[in-house]
C-alpha cells in the first residue's frame, strides 16, 4: 500500500468517524450553553426576587411577610401595598414567561417549583387575593390563567383547613 492509499484510507476514516463525532460535540456544547443560559436567567430572577424582598423589608409597617393582612391600612399604606403587589405580579409574570413550560425537565421543574411556591404563598394572603383582579389587567393571558388557577387552589385549601 502506497502513501496515497494510506491517505485515502485515513480520509475515509475521518469522514466516517470524525464528522459524526464533531457533530455530536457541537450538539453537546450547544446543550451546555443553553443550560448555562437557563441557569443564568434563573439566577437573575432569584436576584430580582431578593431585591423585591428588600422592598418588602423597607416597608415593614405593611406586614407583608406575616400570615394575616394588615388590619385597617391607611390610604397611603394601601397605595404602597398595591404598588408592591404590582411589582410582585410583574416579577411573577417575568418568571412565568422565562421559566415556565408545560413539559419541563427535572432541573426546569425544580427551578419552577420555587416560583410556584412563591405564588402560592402570596395568593394565600387575603389582601393580595383581593387585589389580584386589578393586578392582572394587561398581563400575559397564559400567566393570568396560571396564577388564577394557583389562587383558586390556595383559596380552596384555606377553606378546607378552616
Amino acid at each position: 500500500m502506497n502513501l496515497r492509499d494510506w491517505l485515502e484510507a485515513i480520509s475515509f476514516a475521518v469522514a466516517i468517524v470524525g464528522l459524526p463525532f464533531a457533530i455530536w460535540v457541537f450538539f453537546v456544547q450547544q446543550r451546555a450553553a443553553r443550560e448555562n443560559e437557563d441557569e443564568e436567567a434563573y439566577l437573575r430572577l432569584a436576584d430580582a426576587y431578593n431585591a423585591f424582598l428588600k422592598v418588602v423589608l423597607d416597608n415593614a409597617d405593611l406586614q407583608l411577610r406575616s400570615d394575616a393582612a394588615l388590619p385597617d391600612p391607611t390610604p397611603q399604606q394601601r397605595e404602597r401595598m398595591l404598588l408592591i403587589f404590582d411589582m410582585l405580579i410583574s416579577l411573577f409574570e417575568r418568571a412565568f414567561l422565562v421559566a415556565y413550560k408545560p413539559d419541563m425537565t427535572v432541573v426546569e421543574r425544580r427551578r419552577w417549583n420555587s416560583w410556584d411556591d412563591y405564588m402560592r404563598e402570596w395568593c394565600r394572603r387575603d389582601d393580595f387575593h383581593a387585589a389580584l383582579p386589578q393586578l392582572l389587567r394587561g398581563e400575559d393571558a397564559g400567566f393570568q390563567a396560571y396564577i388564577r388557577r394557583v389562587d383558586a387552589e390556595e383559596r380552596a385549601s384555606l377553606t378546607s383547613q378552616a
